[in-house]
């Protein structure tokens, strides 16, 4: 994925909820957190999960000064929720990483969509 302009505060703020929607829906991520099977933190290890995928996301329009954008691949985002869920002790191989992966995309998809 390559985008051509950043989002609007709002359409920020909107992609950020979009993600925790995801995030809170896929199952895997709950049990872990409601489980504490990360330990006491686990919720702020979601938390941080969720965060470091909207950084994923957004890293490269953040900037006041343009630089060319960087394209975004898939296998990246996989990985950002590999080690979000190794950080919770948690191992899924049931599919459900490339659901969220899809899930996810889709909704940044919709957001730069609508942000123009």
């Amino acid at each position: 994925m390559n985008y051509e302009k950043s989002l609007s505060e709002e359409s920020g703020s909107i992609f950020s909820e979009g993600i925790g929607i995801v995030l809170y829906r896929w199952s895997a991520l709950q049990l872990a957190v409601e489980n504490e099977w990360g330990g006491r933190q686990s919720r702020q290890k979601a938390q941080q999960l969720h965060s470091d995928i909207f950084s994923w996301f957004t890293r490269s329009t953040s900037s006041a000064k343009p630089k060319p954008k960087e394209p975004l691949y898939i296998d990246d985002l996989e990985e950002i929720l590999v080690q979000g869920l190794q950080s919770l002790n948690t191992e899924v191989d049931d599919g459900s990483i490339e659901e969220v992966c899809m899930y996810v995309c889709m909704y940044v998809c919709m957001t730069w969509l609508n942000n123009s």
